[in-house]
């Protein structure tokens, strides 16, 4: 008898056992100035601060992160003409590198859009150092005045070996960038004039891989899609957002590595 009572007693446990599971999600909330997104731990996050959560961000820079991926596509001319303009020029090379969890960049692949690339320009994965890509912590800024001479803005990698590092050479290159990218700097790479330099993620868009760039939103992989599911990684599994596909803020929510999304 006592037996048949506890088993009773587990099998009525059950249901609610895994509805309490199931009732763990990420939910977006109206709010002013911005929408907030709420953590299955109750704490909310303001849309513009989401991808902070991720990595360390700054007003024209991010911290690269293991599942962050660095894109470099580099524009190439005839030899011996000026770097700019569409008269002179032959097409382009994109390389790419992700961050590995110990820090390095490990380049993952090349592609050439070039019948043959000029004897003057070397090719996009060298404008990139092996011995830079070693370094255990990179910083992506978008664009900076390396030159006040040259007055011409370009995107810059900065690496180093611990935080630290990284953070004092941050502060000295937005204080004095000839300082720290100086030609011949192991920390730092600023990119051609002509070299654009990205961070894209990966993501799952109705079972299919796909790359979209870093601080895209939902709304710009759904379009018009009515019913839309975002479901994100959270504690080694996914877990749903409770969105309001109908609500075009709310579709607004920045995405993050791993996410996946559906409609129906």
């Amino acid at each position: 008898m006592r037996r048949a009572m506890l088993l009773a007693f587990i099998l009525i446990s059950l249901p609610s056992c895994a509805t309490r599971r199931a009732a763990i999600a990420f939910r977006v909330l109206p709010a002013k100035p911005d929408y907030l997104l709420r953590s299955p731990d109750a704490k909310d996050t303001p849309f513009p601060e989401v991808l902070g959560q991720y990595t360390n961000v700054g007003p024209d820079w991010v911290e690269l992160r293991p599942q962050i991926e660095l894109r470099v596509e580099n524009a190439y001319f005839r030899e011996g003409a000026p770097k700019h303009g569409l008269a002179n020029f032959l097409g382009t090379e994109i390389v790419r590198y992700r961050m590995l969890p110990a820090g390095v960049l490990e380049q993952l692949s090349i592609k050439s859009h070039l019948p043959r690339r000029p004897a003057d320009q070397p090719p996009v994965q060298q404008l990139l150092s092996t011995y830079q890509r070693r370094y255990l912590h990179h910083g992506l800024f978008y664009q900076l005045l390396v030159s006040k001479k040259s007055d011409v803005r370009s995107a810059v990698l900065l690496s180093a070996a611990s935080m630290d590092e990284l953070n004092r050479l941050t502060k000295q290159l937005l204080a004095a960038p000839d300082s720290v990218c100086d030609g011949v700097s192991t920390n730092c790479t600023a990119f051609p004039e002509a070299c654009t330099a990205s961070l894209e993620i990966g993501i799952v868009v109705n079972g299919a891989p796909r790359t979209v760039l870093w601080g895209s939103v939902l709304g710009g992989v759904t379009g018009n899609h009515g019913r839309v599911e975002l479901f994100r990684p959270y504690l080694g599994r996914l877990t749903p957002v409770e969105i309001d596909p109908g609500d075009p803020e709310a579709l607004r929510v920045p995405l993050l590595p791993g996410d996946r999304v559906k409609w129906h």
